[in-house]
């Protein structure tokens, strides 16, 4: 059966795969083949992964990932396969129209060892366009001229750059999938849009004229429904918004960052919080009441520290119907924030925290995998090995680290 895509989106069919999980292993190596030989419960490891595997020039993603010699996405999927996720987001990994940056990911890397750990097969996998790159047509920044990345739909110099990618085991539900790559941040009830403080009035940053283009996704905001079981689907939520950094005083990346992530907080809630919400295909409302969802991307918002808008992914971490009972965490993430400058006074747990960034702000907690309530996380880890400890030398792939939670139903109780 052919492995090449035939749409955008694109699902590529192959044998269902039923995966059973073992318990995991410290700091997130799973080092089994992703069976339960008693096959007792069901369990499905989701995780996200902020690889950076994004380019400066469009093409030379595909480019690198042709042969199996890129350093970078060996080291990245060593930490796929070391981890063993069944669901996973990728973000930052640069979009084309034809999938073959994907393709190429799996059939060089992920399907070929990497330093004694075992390939991993994904026979699904969804992509679909990025805001990034995509011209406006509007001078966005306030630059006094109209072009470049900071004039895009998404912050980035070719169309896709910075995308995402979603590999699965399990099958994607490709007719029911949904896209809201063009929802219009003005289309958002009581928006946070940002605010010019040289211009009299509020929300002026933008112009009438360009808040009808406008779009609230910096990428995407994807609801993909993946058939873990007969007749059982789990509806992955997974998104990337913008840093809340990079602009002035008007802050509109934090602005846009709150709402990008509030899309989700209303997108599974009720009805009447819902119902303004359209997706690309002109579908209205949100999740249907009852659905189980994870929520996955990285939010570039930490709870308590870092540039976000105070509250954004609280959002999410205390909304009524998301299990955030169990937060992925490492050993490595405390020995990282107690012997790097740029730590001192977070309030955040180190433990807790999924990004090694430079002074400032620090390490922070922004990348998140949020399942529903009516699933019970069984375990969950942020991959982060200590300094001196196998497999260390993986996280200098990208500056975020992968964190997975592995869930089962409430009802399988």
């Amino acid at each position: 059966m052919s492995r090449k895509p035939l749409a955008v989106p694109i699902a590529l069919i192959a044998l269902l795969v039923t995966v059973l999980a073992l318990p995991a292993a410290a700091d997130g190596d799973r080092d089994d083949d992703g069976a339960d030989g008693d096959r007792r419960e069901r369990a499905v490891r989701f995780a996200t992964y902020n690889a950076s595997l994004n380019r400066f020039n469009e093409g030379d993603l595909v480019r690198d990932l042709s042969t199996p010699d890129d350093a970078q996405a060996r080291k990245v999927a060593e930490v796929v396969q070391r981890t063993r996720p069944d669901v996973l987001l990728v973000n930052e990994f640069d979009y084309d129209a034809a999938g073959e940056a994907a393709d190429l990911f799996r059939e060089n890397y992920l399907e070929v060892a990497q330093n004694g750990a075992s390939p991993v097969d994904y026979p699904y996998v969804f992509v679909a366009p990025s805001n990034t790159g995509i011209p406006s047509g509007h001078d966005l920044d306030n630059r006094n001229g109209v072009g470049g990345p900071g004039d895009a739909f998404g912050f980035g110099f070719f169309p896709g750059q910075f995308g995402m990618v979603v590999f699965s085991r399990y099958p994607i539900d490709i007719d029911a999938a949904r896209t809201f790559q063009r929802f219009r941040w003005a289309d958002m009830p009581g928006a946070m849009l940002p605010d010019d403080p040289a211009r009299p009035g509020p929300a002026d940053w933008y112009s009438p004229e360009e808040l009808e283009d406008v779009r609230l996704s910096s990428k995407s905001h994807w609801d993909l429904p993946i058939e873990v079981g007969d007749d059982d689907t789990v509806h992955f939520l997974v998104s990337h918004p913008t840093p809340p950094v990079f602009d002035g005083p008007e802050d509109r990346n934090g602005t846009r960052n709150h709402d990008e992530i509030r899309f989700w907080a209303d997108y599974v809630g009720s009805r009447k919080r819902s119902r303004y919400i359209y997706d690309d295909e002109g579908g209205r409302g949100g999740l249907r009441p009852g659905a189980r969802f994870v929520i996955a991307g990285d939010q570039n918002a930490d709870p308590r520290d870092g540039d976000s808008v105070p509250g954004a992914v609280q959002q999410l971490l205390d909304h009524p119907r998301v299990n955030d009972r169990d937060t992925p965490a490492s050993a490595g993430a405390v020995q990282a924030a107690a012997t790097q400058p740029g730590n001192e006074g977070h309030a955040s747990p180190p433990q807790f925290d999924t990004a090694d960034f430079g002074e400032p702000p620090g390490n922070l907690r922004v990348d998140y995998v949020l399942p529903s309530k009516q699933l019970r996380i069984r375990d969950s880890a942020v991959f982060w090995p200590r300094a001196g400890d196998p497999h260390a030398d993986l996280v200098d792939a990208s500056d975020h680290r992968l964190v997975w939670v592995e869930v089962r139903r409430a009802d399988d109780d």
